[in-house]
């Protein structure tokens, strides 16, 4: 008889099942696959344009995120889909400013 290590469902062809507390951990698998790469995206253009990573030295950059956050919420909420300049959706320019937003605020 297979013997366990918790109280895990049995596994055909095992006879021990390892345990990973990870109950209380985030979920990165919950974020839909769409945002996520929409964000990749609009990073990647970024990165071309300017220089990768170079949105973490601009200055005053916190409250330049903010206003650009909400250009793209505003052009999104009055029809505009996606953004003239690269094409991509505004949802995802917002998304990630929000990102850039929080990361000044840690």
């Amino acid at each position: 008889m297979p013997v366990y290590l918790d109280n895990s469902p049995q596994l055909p062809g095992l006879e021990t099942v390892g345990v990973k507390y990870d109950e209380d951990k985030p979920c990165y698998t919950l974020i839909p696959t769409d945002a996520l790469k929409g964000m990749a995206d609009v990073l990647t253009f970024g990165a071309k344009k300017y220089k990768a990573e170079s949105w973490k030295t601009v200055p005053n950059a916190q409250k330049r995120y903010l206003d650009a956050l909400y250009r793209h919420l505003e052009a999104y909420r009055s029809g505009e889909l996606l953004d003239e300049e690269t094409g991509l959706f505004h949802l995802h320019h917002v998304m990630v400013n929000c990102s850039f937003v929080a990361h000044f605020d840690d």
